[in-house]
């Protein structure tokens, strides 16, 4: 076996994890395929002599690979703007892109996509996959003290910051229970959750101009819900500007959200927003 063999046989072995980390970095099956292919031409012509820690190396410029990616996407945003930030969407992966965004979590993905290109990198690195911040640094040329800063701030994006409004646990529930029984098409379940004079409002850009922009009543909603039954599936709780809200992000690519006005026990306001600059607006950030 020739040197190029032993090292693209090494190389194969942490394929995975790599291309495990160029999604979480990136969003995209392709883009993170791409990533992982463009740091084995680097790994190739370098080889491994001398480097004690090849999984870390590889890592090291698999992170490198992406955050010129991440950093080329933000610049193609603010050319083009903000309806082109996100990573695109390739047919041939879609079933993939799919099944990588349930793993990791669709409301993840959307807020890592409003990070910045170093926020995303130190967080990630860190937090998912413990790269000391001594190599982060190195990787976005700061110090380790600076990239424990990005990382703590995009901790808070991810997470909510210390004090920030939360919803309650009941509210969250009522989310779950209204996103589980649109996805399951049980009718009885959202009726239960739902205010008997409920008011759905919606965006004109994500409906036909044959389906109203608001909508009075459940038993309405309920009917019109079985339009929507495939869409939910790409829902998931999360927190919308403090309150319990429904991130729609098939594939991890965020295309809706529902804004939901809760009171006691029941939802009273569904807001479905799917105007560019009004989801650019509304704060995102996990549930748990």
């Amino acid at each position: 076996m020739t040197d190029l063999e032993t090292l693209a046989a090494r190389f194969e072995e942490d394929r995975h994890h790599l291309r495990e980390v160029a999604h979480r970095l990136l969003g995209s099956v392709h883009d993170a395929e791409d990533a992982v292919q463009a740091a084995w031409l680097k790994v190739s012509r370098r080889g491994i002599a001398g480097v004690a820690n090849p999984t870390g190396w590889f890592t090291t410029v698999t992170a490198h690979e992406c955050l010129d990616r991440l950093r080329e996407r933000k610049r193609r945003a603010e050319v083009l703007g903000a309806d082109d930030h996100g990573p695109v969407a390739v047919a041939p992966a879609a079933d993939e892109q799919v099944a990588m965004a349930e793993s990791v979590g669709r409301a993840l993905l959307v807020v890592l996509d409003r990070l910045s290109p170093a926020q995303r990198v130190a967080f990630v690195l860190h937090d998912a996959f413990a790269v000391p911040f001594d190599d982060i640094a190195a990787l976005l040329d700061r110090t380790p003290a600076a990239a424990k800063k990005l990382a703590s701030r995009a901790r808070e994006r991810v997470r909510g910051a210390t004090g920030a409004a939360r919803p309650t646990a009941e509210h969250l529930a009522v989310a779950r229970a209204f996103l589980a029984a649109s996805q399951e098409g049980d009718l009885d379940a959202l009726l239960e959750v739902l205010d008997p004079d409920v008011v759905r409002r919606v965006d004109r850009v994500l409906v036909g101009g044959h389906i109203p922009v608001e909508l009075r009543g459940a038993q309405k909603f309920v009917e019109e819900s079985k339009l929507f039954a495939a869409t939910a599936r790409g829902g998931e709780v999360a927190v919308l500007d403090g309150a319990a809200g429904i991130v729609v992000a098939p594939a991890g690519q965020l295309k809706s959200v529902l804004r939901l006005d809760i009171r006691n026990g029941r939802i009273h306001v569904i807001d479905i927003i799917g105007d560019p600059d009004r989801l650019a607006s509304v704060d995102v950030t996990l549930a748990d």
